[in-house]
């Protein structure tokens, strides 16, 4: 691409999806260290909330093989231990990274924001809570003036065209829109940065499509694989070093 389409945030956010998934056994505080150490300014996991009201980082929601149960209906003490809580994942990374949670089950969200506001140092601000209908991700706004919204989506499933979704986003408090790479153009990125809301893209898993979508001005990527996502951001943003 000869002309990078100029980004937002500069260099994009990194998000390890589901922790360093491509070098260490996913949604485990081993995948989360270890993207951090790898390079990663961002983590990404799915939250849900126990019985007992912790929130919990699954993908899922269902523990088991033979019996398969929901994580909603088990205490924290009842779930395997390789699944970390919100809390423990702060205590093991700290609060500096950018923390992209996928809300499973949006009644985790009340919990979700106590436990990073006992976090600190804030922590609320770098939280990033996603959700497929951005109805449900704008009535978290009242909840908190700090904590950062996102629409989770993809094209083809906005019915009303991407310029009056970016309107209606902004107008509602939501902070950015996340869809599929193969979504993204340069036209859609200056489309909804001229509306003040962010473009973030998932499942960037090889160099080239990683360096396509930071040329298309992206703010955000998640990948699997920490180490080319975090290789492609420095290729393009070498003044990071």
């Amino acid at each position: 691409m000869g002309t990078r389409v100029p980004a937002t945030i500069r260099p994009p956010y990194a998000f390890a999806h589901r922790g360093a998934r491509a070098h260490a056994p996913e949604n485990t505080l081993e995948a989360f260290t270890l993207a951090l150490r790898l390079g990663a300014t961002g983590l990404e996991s799915d939250v849900w909330l126990t019985a007992d009201g912790e929130p919990v980082l699954d993908h899922d929601g269902v523990v088991g093989r033979v019996r398969r149960r929901r994580i909603a209906s088990l205490r924290r003490d009842q779930l395997p231990p390789h699944i970390p809580t919100l809390a423990e994942l702060y205590e093991a990374c700290g609060t500096g990274m950018q923390l992209s949670l996928d809300v499973k089950d949006p009644a985790a969200v009340d919990a979700v924001l106590a436990v990073a506001r006992a976090a600190g140092d804030g922590a609320v601000g770098r939280l990033w809570l996603c959700h497929p209908r951005w109805e449900q991700v704008a009535e978290w706004r009242r909840l908190s003036d700090e904590v950062r919204l996102v629409d989770s989506t993809r094209l083809d499933r906005i019915r009303e065209g991407p310029e009056r979704r970016a309107a209606t986003l902004a107008s509602h408090g939501v902070d950015a829109i996340n869809m599929h790479h193969s979504d993204w153009t340069g036209g859609l990125t200056t489309l909804f940065h001229r509306f003040d809301v962010l473009a973030f893209g998932w499942d960037a898993q090889t160099p080239r499509v990683l360096a396509e979508l930071i040329d298309l001005g992206i703010d955000g990527v998640y990948s699997d694989h920490v180490d080319r996502m975090v290789d492609a951001v420095l290729a393009a943003y070498p003044e990071v070093v």
